[in-house]
């Protein structure tokens, strides 16, 4: 069941990527949060945004800001890990979706400002980028709370429906394996 939910989670991201979206409208932040709280194997935790990420930059195009992207969704990815005790608490996931948004605004503009060269390596060229750059937070911001709400919230509904089903069974003298 993970393996499909793995392959769901990134198909979506890479489609919501590669298809004609707002800018900075993507799942992949609340996919790292989610993966982070809810996947018991770290390792896949880490590949799942990380293989969307990649196989979306392959229709996308490289570029040299790609190791600080890859890096902020590893670091979402932990943030989700820190969350994995309160991940049924809709607050504590709209503000583990905030804190990821703005940690992804941070970071990408950050480098955008230290590796490019479009604004000058001075305290005013980073006030420059990042007042630039204030336009597409609120898209990342939406994005990851949109996101994180519904696969949450699925993730809540799926865990219910299997407790219902184990009790149920347990009920009539039989044990159910988990499925999730």
């Amino acid at each position: 069941m993970r393996f499909i939910l793995s392959t769901l989670l990134v198909v979506l991201g890479v489609v919501c990527r590669v298809a004609p979206h707002p800018w900075n409208f993507a799942p992949v932040g609340a996919i790292a949060l989610f993966a982070g709280a809810t996947y018991e194997d770290r390792r896949a935790a880490f590949l799942v945004p990380l293989v969307t990420m990649f196989i979306g930059d392959m229709f996308i195009g490289f570029h040299s800001l790609m190791p600080v992207i890859y890096a902020t969704y590893a670091l979402i990815t932990l943030l989700g890990m820190a969350l994995r005790d309160r991940r049924t608490s809709p607050l504590y996931v709209a503000g583990g979706a905030m804190l990821g948004a703005t940690l992804f605004f941070l970071t990408t503009n950050f480098a955008v400002w230290a590796m490019g060269t479009t604004y000058p390596k001075t305290w005013a060229g980073l006030v420059a980028c990042f007042v630039a750059a204030i336009p597409y937070f609120d898209r990342t911001l939406a994005s990851d709370l949109l996101f994180s709400a519904f696969f949450f919230g699925m993730y809540a509904i799926a865990m219910r429906s299997h407790a219902h089903r184990l009790a149920s069974s347990e009920r009539n003298g039989n044990r159910l394996r988990p499925r999730l």
